[in-house]
């Protein structure tokens, strides 16, 4: 079983504030002691942290949640509750997060020590202490801690390389890395001898270096799911330049040029933008028979598709194998990622944008609706309600009564009564009930 892993759904949940403590003054010679309960701590976020150390997303393949903790409750004394860890969760770069109800991009995150936060805990609730009013000096009342955020995500990985092989199954894609760099893929006389991509380093004699994957071979109809189907072009996404190797010799029966325009054809089916590349043609297994006839027949096929205004792929004869004409096509290789910019997978307007928070009063805007159970039963729901009724204290009268009038604030009561709510009749809000009184 491959230990290569490029995409994961996990789940995320951050923590929840600390409930707020209801307590009152117990000293002695201090007769009526006013309120000292103290509020909740914050609950821990969850945070993605890039570690330059991993390389794949097997972390994920068997821990799929991710639980940060709860706010320490609040303290008599007027003491606030602990603040909870953050907690940090490592991804390797070139992770891109998706929110996978919306399918919106997140983050994508690229660089060592990058942090994003993907789910926000829940502020701590407020102890009696900030309740007290000089009408109502002593009172029983606290909030519950607010629920921390829950989210369904999905992982993407896209490795980091500035070059990518590209090309037909047993061209030389894997050999040619292994000449280059200190990559040991496995090479065999047999298609889709690679099934993940190998990544390695590449210096040339002239001192610079850069990074290379060879990618699992393609097959005419990938796009589609043909082969290995494009399940692993998406790691190509992120370089800047492609060397699209092709079978000069012409062993496996097929037409060199013809491999060209499928290969090609792939790529854009893919991705359009990947065509924005630019490319190197590497014309491997040039020791072999026929080779370098076929070259020539290549080169004119190659031209008649160019006006005479159009720059033509440069290409490079080489021999993987047998070590000739790599440090030419190292070299141009070199050059042409000087001169080419970082492709730029997402824009501004395509990554997630956290909204800001509006406490103002927004008629248009419903706090809560209403719907009715076959038994009869009135049910509310909606996010800001359901939120409301969770912070709140249910153990205690005071807290349930501010509750009612905060319901009653929100127009519930006066909705219901417009739905043909009747005195008696039962209201669910989750799994509390009680009755309508008109």
């Amino acid at each position: 079983m491959s230990m290569f892993l490029d995409t994961a759904k996990i789940s995320v949940h951050a923590g929840r504030g600390g409930d707020g403590m209801v307590a009152f003054r117990r000293e002695k010679y201090v007769p009526d002691g006013g309120p000292w309960g103290g509020d909740g701590g914050r609950g821990g976020d969850v945070i993605f942290l890039v570690d330059e150390g991993l390389r794949t997303l097997m972390d994920f393949r068997y821990n799929r949640k991710f639980k940060a903790q709860s706010g320490e409750k609040g303290m008599t004394k007027g003491m606030h509750g602990k603040g909870a860890k953050d907690l940090y969760v490592k991804v390797p770069p070139g992770t891109t997060v998706r929110d996978a109800e919306t399918g919106k991009v997140l983050t994508d995150l690229v660089e060592h020590g990058q942090e994003f936060t993907v789910a926000r805990g829940g502020r701590g609730g407020r102890g009696n202490i900030r309740f007290a009013t000089p009408r109502n000096p002593a009172p029983e009342i606290a909030e519950n801690g607010e629920p921390g955020e829950e989210r369904q995500l999905e992982l993407e990985l896209k490795i980091l390389a500035d070059v990518g092989l590209v090309g037909f199954p047993s061209v030389g894609k894997s050999t040619l890395l292994s000449v280059v760099s200190a990559a040991k893929p496995k090479i065999g006389a047999y298609h889709f001898t690679t099934i993940v991509p190998n990544i390695g380093m590449v210096r040339t004699k002239s001192g610079e270096s850069f990074v290379m994957a060879d990618l699992p071979g393609l097959i005419e109809g990938a796009h589609q799911g043909v082969g290995l189907g494009t399940q692993f072009l998406r790691h190509i996404e992120r370089t800047r330049v492609i060397l699209h190797v092709i079978d000069m010799s012409g062993s496996e029966g097929r037409d060199p040029y013809e491999d060209y325009v499928a290969i090609n054809h792939e790529l854009e089916s893919h991705n359009l933008r990947l065509m924005e590349r630019p490319q190197l043609i590497v014309a491997n297994k040039m020791d072999m028979p026929e080779a370098a006839e076929n070259l020539e027949i290549f080169k004119e096929k190659l031209a008649a598709e160019y006006d005479e205004f159009e720059e033509v792929p440069r290409i490079f004869p080489i021999s993987g194998i047998a070590h000739q004409g790599l440090d030419s096509l190292l070299d141009a290789t070199a050059d042409l990622l000087d001169q080419t910019d970082e492709f730029l997978l997402y824009n501004e307007e395509d990554l997630y944008q956290e909204e800001e928070a509006y406490y103002g009063f927004n008629p248009d805007e419903k706090s809560f609706v209403i719907t009715r159970d076959d038994d009869a039963t009135w049910v509310l729901s909606g996010e800001k309600l359901e939120k409301l009724f969770i912070m709140t204290n249910m153990e205690r009268d005071e807290s349930i009564m501010k509750f009612a009038r905060q319901l009653r604030g929100m127009g519930v009561d006066e909705a219901l009564r417009e739905r043909g709510a009747k005195d008696g009749d039962i209201v669910r809000l989750g799994n509390f009930e009680f009755e309508f009184v008109d």
